[in-house]
């Protein structure tokens, strides 16, 4: 070999020496400290998203349970509240048009103590305590069978007394039918609720009536005033007493019996509507 190629060889076996050291180098370089630092805090980054995410996960599972148990807890209680102790609310209103005006919250004692004030919110005012306001009234206002009763106080804002009168004649309408007396109520307002009655309207200076149907909040509104009229009216002057008055009304009118003065007066109402179509 001549001394060109010696020469030569040698310089392309430090070539490549070099080359191997350079890459050598490379693979042994190590990662800076910032770069460090940063991988661990996306690390870390992603730790914390995923710990959040299964601890809102589980608050939301745990949250669910909780609702789910305090509503089985609300349904066990109110299941337990009784009117006066001793009768249940949990009972269906066959009449679909009354159902969201016949409201039976449970309660021991029906008085909200004026709390639900407003004409608007008398629907979410429970129906016993509805009648018992209709019962605290001076007497029948206009002639009645060509009377006109009044009472002179015995029962305007006499809250307890009439409550006491409400719960003797449930216990005397639990011992004749043998059943709960609120679904025999319920019973008497959807009989004896009109479904038609007369309005005056005028044309060119005459009055004529015209028969109207009736909406379901005026329908319950003139049931349970019937019926506290004619617990009224069969009362006063006589042997019964309030309670037993309207024990019998409340029988009379849940069975559609024409002798109830809530009845005559629901189908006296729907016949004038009858004539004036």
């Amino acid at each position: 070999m001549t001394k060109k190629e010696r020469t030569e060889g040698k310089i392309k076996e430090e070539i490549k020496e070099e080359t191997k050291e350079k890459n050598a180098g490379k693979k042994e370089k190590k990662p800076s400290e910032k770069e460090i630092k940063k991988v661990d805090i996306e690390k870390t980054e992603i730790k914390d998203t995923d710990i959040k995410e299964v601890e809102i996960k589980e608050t939301g599972i745990k949250d669910t349970e909780i609702r789910k148990s305090e509503e089985k807890k609300i349904d066990t209680l109110k299941s337990n509240i009784k009117l006066f102790n001793k009768y249940d609310f949990e009972i269906d209103v066959k009449d679909e048009a009354l159902k969201d005006y016949i409201y039976l919250h449970p309660t021991v004692i029906p008085h909200t103590f004026g709390r639900i004030g407003l004409r608007k919110k008398k629907m979410r005012k429970n129906i016993v305590e509805r009648l018992i306001n209709k019962l605290m009234r001076g007497g029948t206002g206009d002639k009645i069978s060509g009377k006109v009763i009044r009472t002179h106080g015995g029962l305007q804002g006499k809250k307890t007394k009439v409550i006491k009168a409400i719960e003797v004649a449930f216990d005397q309408i639990a011992k004749i039918k043998k059943e709960n007396p609120i679904k025999i109520l319920i019973e008497a307002i959807s009989n004896s609720a009109p479904r038609e009655d007369t309005t005056r309207v005028e044309y060119g200076g005459v009055r004529y009536q015209v028969a109207v149907d009736v909406s379901p909040k005026r329908r319950v509104d003139m049931a349970l005033r019937n019926i506290a009229l004619a617990a009224i009216l069969s009362s006063f002057d006589k042997k019964d007493t309030l309670a037993e008055a309207l024990a019998k009304e409340l029988v009379l009118a849940a069975a559609g019996d024409t002798n109830s003065y809530a009845i005559k007066r629901r189908d006296e109402i729907e016949r004038i509507a009858r004539s004036a179509r």
